[in-house]
């Protein structure tokens, strides 16, 4: 008797579980994998799983201070960032020495003129010109340049980092912005602690007693009554004295810079640019600072020196936007525009990722230009960081293969380059992924060169990866065996909520 009175008890808790994870799921819009993702979770760990659910599935707490798309425009209002961009224009093609050249210039954003528009509309990003751009795909060789711009730094140096781990490295950066506080510089830091593993506020004591500012992102604060731990500040910006900023995909730690022996040599992009488009990576970061300060009579406002107009001086003229994204707003301006350029492009789409976790309209859009005679390759690593989200990255370049993809494995070490280019003609260096977490979850920093000469070179370093690289064959994936099949499918099951 007490047996039956056991299992009907049983019987009546899994009954109440799925339909609380009904009810839990479908309270707010979300697409439909998703949905059947934590449908999954909820209901084959009763109990367990809303706990889960509680920090990662609850969506992003919508409260005024940390919507960070509500936040002020800073530097684009004042400095009417598109006229300052027409007239840096106009003196750069009064120096250039062929028409040619200036002909070419012009065809290159007449034919990115769709997507050049898109983002604009949607994100307010205007097209800036009057820029020089440097490509850096080695780590020790980014942090050298980079800290050669601090060390010139004389007024400002503004440092935003998903990752800033207290490493050798770390510790060199932050000497160096100890030493410029030091000199009177206004020095600021801005980091996820998720992302920064170890790092803790004590270690920023000095720094803070020479007269730098340090602030942990908006989604480390209150996690549990506003359940942010899902939701991570994944940009990599650095703007010094308002005229010189990197982003791309290095992030502060030794493993960036070769000397850890997990994941060998990391091989990442970045990109270095001096101009106008470095206001609106100084935008940006006034953004993501006064979304996460505590009073709101700290936050920046406007100044000539965080935004000048008389320091671009610069001889080339590359076009470029810088386009932001994050969960606090509706779209998915990154993705979408990803999605047009490879279903605009008519010769060729190479992708590098460390996650291809794809949702259904990139998938479409991806099969979709390969069906179309596009040649889409997409280069992944051979080794996980994440072991869930790289079987579920296997998953995916073993079924895209089948579409005629070409899915290269980087076999020389860790792939970490989030760098795309488009008919050699468009290419994109910054933070996205292509994956759920990259889509939705994280705030990203990407630039978009709409140069061919730029997107040469980055053709170019995907052709020497694919030297140490991997194609997945029918026979690579046979040979997977059936037990990684399954686990491959397990995740992909689990991948958009990963």
């Amino acid at each position: 008797m007490i047996d039956v009175w056991i299992i009907w008890l049983i019987l009546i808790i899994l009954l109440l579980n799925t339909i609380s994870a009904l009810i839990t799921v479908f309270h707010r819009p979300r697409n439909i994998v998703t949905t059947w993702a934590w449908i999954l979770v909820l209901t084959l760990l009763p109990l367990f799983g809303f706990l889960i659910y509680a920090f990662f599935g609850r969506g992003i707490a919508q409260e005024k201070i940390f919507s960070i798309s509500k936040q002020k425009h800073v530097g684009l209002d004042q400095l009417k960032l598109m006229e300052l961009a027409d007239e840096a224009k106009q003196k750069a093609i009064e120096r250039q020495n062929s028409e040619k050249d200036s002909s070419n210039r012009s065809d290159q954003t007449h034919y990115a003129d769709h997507i050049i528009k898109f983002f604009n509309e949607t994100e307010e990003t205007p097209l800036t010109r009057h820029n020089e751009v440097d490509l850096v795909f080695d780590g020790k060789e980014k942090f050298e340049k980079m800290f050669e711009d601090i060390r010139n730094a004389k007024e400002t140096v503004h440092v935003e980092y998903y990752a800033f781990i207290k490493s050798d490295i770390g510790e060199q950066f932050l000497q160096l912005l100890t030493q410029k506080a030091k000199e009177g510089l206004e020095v600021r830091l801005l980091y996820d602690p998720w992302g920064s593993n170890g790092t803790r506020k004590s270690w920023f004591k000095d720094f803070v007693a020479a007269g730098g500012e340090v602030l942990q992102f908006i989604t480390s604060k209150n996690v549990i009554a506003k359940t942010r731990l899902n939701y991570h500040l994944h940009r990599k910006i650095v703007v010094i004295d308002g005229c010189v900023g990197w982003t791309g995909g290095f992030n502060v730690g030794d493993q960036y810079v070769n000397v850890t022996d997990k994941f060998g040599y990391w091989r990442d992009t970045h990109v270095r640019i001096k101009g106008v488009a470095t206001l609106l990576l100084q935008e940006r970061f006034f953004q993501d600072w006064n979304a996460s300060i505590e009073k709101r009579e700290e936050a920046l406002s406007f100044q000539e020196k965080y935004f000048p107009s008389d320091r671009f001086d610069i001889e080339d003229n590359i076009p470029i936007q810088i386009v932001t994204d994050g969960p606090d707003r509706r779209e998915e301006v990154l993705k979408d525009g990803f999605i047009d350029m490879i279903v605009s492009a008519k010769k060729s789409v190479w992708i590098q990722s460390p996650y291809l976790v794809p949702d259904d309209p990139m998938f479409t859009a991806l099969t979709i230009a390969a069906r179309s005679g596009v040649d889409v390759r997409i280069m992944i690593p051979c080794m996980p960081d994440h072991p869930f989200i790289y079987r579920a990255t296997q998953y995916y370049a073993n079924l895209l293969t089948s579409y005629g993809i070409k899915i290269y494995s980087y076999q020389k070490g860790f792939l970490h380059a989030k760098a795309s280019v488009f008919d050699d003609k468009i290419c994109t260096v910054g933070s996205m992924n292509q994956d759920f977490r990259s889509y939705s979850l994280n705030f990203e920093a990407n630039a978009f060169i709409y140069d061919a000469k730029i997107a040469h070179k980055i053709s170019r370093a995907f052709e020497k990866d694919m030297k140490d690289s991997l194609l997945i064959t029918p026979e690579v994936i046979k040979s997977q065996g059936h037990w990684l099949h399954f686990k491959q499918r397990f995740s992909r099951l689990l991948s958009p909520i990963l």
